[in-house]
């Protein structure tokens, strides 16, 4: 049985394209751990963690599923929608979970504020404590998560 991968292997396949298209870097050249740690520390500033995130945001999910395709309201001001496509796609730091392709789309109907995420971010962001990286396609924002879900 091989052993865990290691923090340089990790970073190789997420910047390849082979479990997402354009990988999870996007144009970011910092190593995994400098982002991590950046996104860390803005959430500290903002006295949120990523566990709060990642319960928000999965609660939203859980809250427009049974609506799949249509807008729904979810309170707060916000409205979601749910869009899924087939298939699952694999954690790339090697923990082996799997994430449905869910796309959760939230808005908050005061100023039309939006952020998208997918099942995998959701995960990404409760157990790596990863956003993915600068100019990725579903790279999320510390600040501007905290801001829309955390209403602060």
């Amino acid at each position: 049985m091989p052993g865990a991968p290691t923090m340089r292997q990790i970073e190789e396949l997420m910047r390849c394209d082979r479990i997402v298209a354009g990988g999870f870097f996007g144009n970011d050249i910092r190593p995994l751990e400098e982002i991590v740690q950046a996104d860390a520390a803005t959430l500290k500033a903002l006295k949120a963690t990523s566990d709060q995130l990642a319960q928000r945001m999965k609660a939203l999910r859980d809250l427009g599923l049974p609506y799949l395709g249509n807008t729904v309201a979810a309170g707060e001001g916000l409205e979601v929608r749910i869009d899924e496509n087939r298939g699952t796609l694999i954690c790339p730091f090697g923990d082996g979970t799997r994430h449905f392709k869910t796309i959760t789309h939230c808005r908050r109907l005061a100023d039309g504020r939006q952020r998208r995420w997918s099942d995998l971010n959701i995960h990404l962001i409760e157990a790596h404590g990863f956003f993915e990286g600068q100019g990725c396609a579903f790279r999320l924002e510390p600040a501007d998560l905290v801001e829309l879900l955390l209403l602060r």
